[in-house]
């Protein structure tokens, strides 16, 4: 009998997800002087979830945040309210919502690219079309205009991470991307990512 109960519960807990599968990403603005991660991160331990990512910039005069809070589906519905009131407050302006944990992606290899040129329109444009006419996904970016010291000349500049199908011919792809580059007159390199 005992046996019988135990085999019910091992069957019962194969179906049922596990208590901190559930997610809610939230993204945060608010002055430096009064930083969103602080406020974020205070609610989601007070409401027993996790952070189980996070991203922070400083876009203009805003500090922005990207968070991932993971836990059980209790403490994800109370952060969902304790949110709400914080938006409500009005010195944060929030949103969120629910989502699921990312999928590894063993079929991706990591590279990083580079970039650096005389600022013009719609040069983030063209590199982003050309990784996505490639089927390569950007994981991350971080882009910023600045002056060069010497000419005083608007530059940008550009560092992206990107994931390449691992079926795919890595100095084919370089080529092509240099040849690319050097078509727009942008100084780039493209290489592994070093962990």
């Amino acid at each position: 009998m005992k046996q019988a109960g135990k085999q019910s519960e091992a069957v019962g807990s194969a179906t049922r997800p596990a208590s901190s599968d559930n997610h809610l990403l939230i993204s945060a603005f608010g002055a430096p002087g009064n930083s969103p991660l602080v406020a974020l991160s205070k609610r989601i331990s007070d409401c027993g979830c996790n952070l189980a990512e996070a991203r922070v910039a400083t876009l203009g005069n805003e500090l922005s945040v990207l968070a991932l809070a993971q836990g059980a589906w209790d403490a994800i519905a109370k952060l969902e309210n304790a949110l709400s009131r914080l938006d409500r407050d009005g010195e944060l302006r929030l949103t969120h919502f629910r989502t699921s944990a990312r999928q590894p992606q063993s079929t991706l290899l990591p590279y990083v690219v580079e970039v650096i040129a005389a600022d013009k329109p719609g040069v983030l444009f063209q590199l982003a079309d050309f990784f996505e006419h490639q089927s390569i996904t950007i994981e991350q970016l971080h882009s910023t205009r600045y002056r060069a010291m010497q000419t005083g000349a608007d530059m940008f500049s550009a560092q992206i991470t990107i994931g390449i199908p691992n079926t795919m011919h890595i100095a084919a792809l370089r080529d092509d991307f240099l040849e690319f580059c050097d078509g727009l007159n942008l100084d780039a390199i493209m290489d592994p990512m070093k962990f």
